[in-house]
């Protein structure tokens, strides 16, 4: 039987230590860590919860290894920190499921994103990084624009006041974002249009769609953006459902583009949102997406077509094998040693 390693952050450690629930957004619930691990199980591996990337750390110099790692590490610090876990694994020559270090460094920044999805000629929205208050004074962008951390996930940083309409506002959101999160603000032109997201299983030219899910704004909610509010509150403002229409079949082309222009791995979703004319463009990634069985996007849209969330994660591991060159006999017997 196949050793599965489980790394992750887990979020009660981190609210335990003093984090703000924005600081530990994108941190990973008992419930997840629980469900994944069962779908693990399910699938015929021994799963041993490893933790974040300091335990990872220990274990590896202690002389622990695992045939391969389950990788939903999100990291604290720093535009590389979804990279640090499989840069670790690279190293022990340890296989991991999703993306290795060098796709995470680029997904994480997403105006390094937007240029490799843009050079591919993929709709994206026209942008500039603001690392100073004296790149505002050269903006020749048309308002209005939509400013929000450069690399950042699951809303934070991103409010109502994400949608700027003059230079002050953008000064002062600039300023914020230095100030709470210590990087940079990606300002890009406003998209006026729906909210989409495209769930996708697979590498290469073998990727795949699962859905394509569109997000309704309800009463109460933020409008026009999945601030950290509407996420956090999402039962109550927001709405979703899978689209089968023209424009879902523009945006599966957008995100198959943009994933497989990014290299990503095994599985994940492609954020878009439309421009005036009706148009899915890019917005970002998530090489590591949420895996909440119930609450996050993936989970949710792959269910809304018949995938439920173990079903989900043994296809994500389908896929991870197949890379990683795990015969379909060694599979058969995984799977035949977990009837036993």
């Amino acid at each position: 039987m196949l050793t599965v390693g489980f790394s992750y952050d887990l979020r009660d450690d981190y609210l335990a230590l003093g984090f703000s629930a924005e600081d530990a957004a994108e941190f990973d619930s008992v419930e997840t860590i629980n469900s994944i691990t069962l779908a693990l199980e399910t699938y015929g591996c021994k799963v041993e919860k490893i933790g974040n990337v300091k335990a990872l750390a220990a274990a590896l110099v202690s002389g622990k290894r695992w045939d391969i790692v389950f990788n939903i590490c999100e990291g604290v610090k720093g535009v590389g920190r979804e990279a640090q876990v499989p840069a670790l694994l690279e190293a022990y020559e340890i296989p991991c499921v999703f993306s290795g270090s060098d796709v995470m460094v680029l997904t994480m920044n997403k105006a390094l994103a937007k240029l490799v999805v843009r050079s591919r000629n993929i709709p994206t929205a026209s942008f500039a990084v603001v690392e100073t208050l004296d790149d505002i004074v050269g903006l020749d962008l048309p308002f209005p624009l939509f400013a929000k951390p450069l690399a950042e996930g699951t809303g934070k940083g991103i409010s109502s006041r994400s949608i700027v309409h003059d230079k002050d506002l953008l000064r002062e959101i600039c300023v914020e974002i230095q100030r709470k999160f210590s990087q940079p603000t990606l300002v890009e032109t406003y998209l006026s249009g729906r909210d989409l997201t495209v769930g996708i299983l697979g590498n290469g030219n073998n990727a795949k769609v699962i859905a394509v899910m569109e997000t309704y704004y309800q009463k109460g909610a933020e409008l026009g953006s999945q601030s950290f509010y509407n996420k956090e509150n999402w039962i109550k403002v927001l709405k979703y459902g899978v689209i089968v229409d023209d424009t879902a079949r523009a945006a599966a082309d957008v995100a198959l583009r943009s994933w497989r222009a990014l290299g990503c791995c095994d599985g994940g979703r492609v954020d878009l949102r439309c421009d005036e004319h009706g148009m899915p463009n890019f917005l970002e990634v998530n090489a590591i997406a949420g895996l909440h069985p119930t609450h996050s996007d993936l989970p949710m849209l792959s269910r809304m077509v018949g995938l439920e969330h173990e079903q989900l994660i043994h296809r994500i591991m389908d896929q991870a094998f197949t890379r990683c060159g795990i015969s379909a006999s060694d599979k058969k017997s995984i799977k035949a040693e977990a009837t036993l």
